[in-house]
């Protein structure tokens, strides 16, 4: 449900999320602030994140913290858009039965924390400006 100030409700995140398939997840790396982009799904009400040989360095860097995750929406032409926030623990975990293919590690982001936000048209953008 989109409320008056642009903020969404959980349900409302959840969907939109379910129709994106690329995230950001925001954690901690050598006591800095880092964000990588990665492929996602939704299990359960959990943010899966494959894990696969490019992200073992993520895998050891959040398994067992709190992480930050974002996907949205953006049309580059007028600003409107969406944009979610999850926050949980991550722990690794292998891949779930229910999906197919082979057997893969995953970060598994449980959902203890989601914010939302419609973003109205703002100014016109001109590309190249």
């Amino acid at each position: 449900m989109k409320t008056d100030d642009g903020l969404l409700d959980a349900a409302q995140c959840l969907r939109l999320m379910a129709g994106t398939a690329v995230g950001r997840v925001v954690y901690t790396r050598d006591a800095l602030p880092a964000v990588l982009p990665v492929r996602f799904r939704l299990l359960d009400g959990c943010v899966l994140v494959d894990a696969g040989d490019a992200h073992q360095d993520l895998l050891r860097a959040v398994d067992g913290a709190v992480v930050a995750f974002e996907t949205g929406e953006l049309n580059v032409l007028d600003g409107s858009g969406w944009s979610v926030t999850v926050l949980g623990l991550a722990r690794a975990a292998r891949r779930p039965r229910t999906m197919p293919g082979p057997d893969r590690e995953f970060i598994r982001i449980r959902s203890q924390v989601i914010t939302g936000r419609r973003l109205d048209a703002g100014l016109p953008v001109r590309p190249g400006e």
